[in-house]
């Protein structure tokens, strides 16, 4: 209700300043010669009520949770990531954060095979290249509820 109030002010604000109380002085004007519209952008805040159960993991791209970021909403499994764009995402993971109800395995290999690390609720991790320790790359993944 709080921003719905903000934006309708927001919005009276931009028609105001379009408005034109003064007459010209002169007619020279034409149809022509008129303002281009007025873009109000006001920013949003979108939740998911699976969000706030807390059962996410959240991936950065960077190095210390900076980079873009992929949020993955559990509970959740990744049997391969050599498929579309996944497959730019396993060569780009650097950082995660796993939230308070969800607990996170990633595997060395595609289809839940070989070495496993495992993150548990409420955990981040700024540089998985150290923590993995087999290359970095993430080929699959399962994110469990509590």
């Amino acid at each position: 209700m709080k921003n719905f109030r903000y934006l309708l002010i927001a919005g009276a604000v931009a028609l105001g300043a379009c408005a034109n109380t003064s007459t010209p002085t002169t007619s020279t004007a034409t149809a022509d010669n008129r303002p281009d519209p007025t873009i109000l952008l006001v920013p949003i805040r979108v939740e998911d009520p699976a969000l706030a159960a807390g059962c996410w993991a959240q991936f950065y791209t960077g190095r210390d949770f900076k980079g873009d970021m992929l949020t993955l909403v559990g509970p959740a499994e990744v049997q391969s990531m050599d498929k579309g764009t996944a497959r730019q995402l396993k060569r780009d993971i650097d950082s995660v954060s796993v939230g308070p109800r969800a607990t996170l395995q990633v595997y060395e290999h595609a289809m839940f095979r070989d070495r496993t690390v495992n993150f548990p609720a409420n955990s981040r991790e700024g540089g998985l290249t150290r923590k993995l320790g087999f290359g970095g790359r993430i080929e699959a993944m399962k994110l469990n509820c509590s």
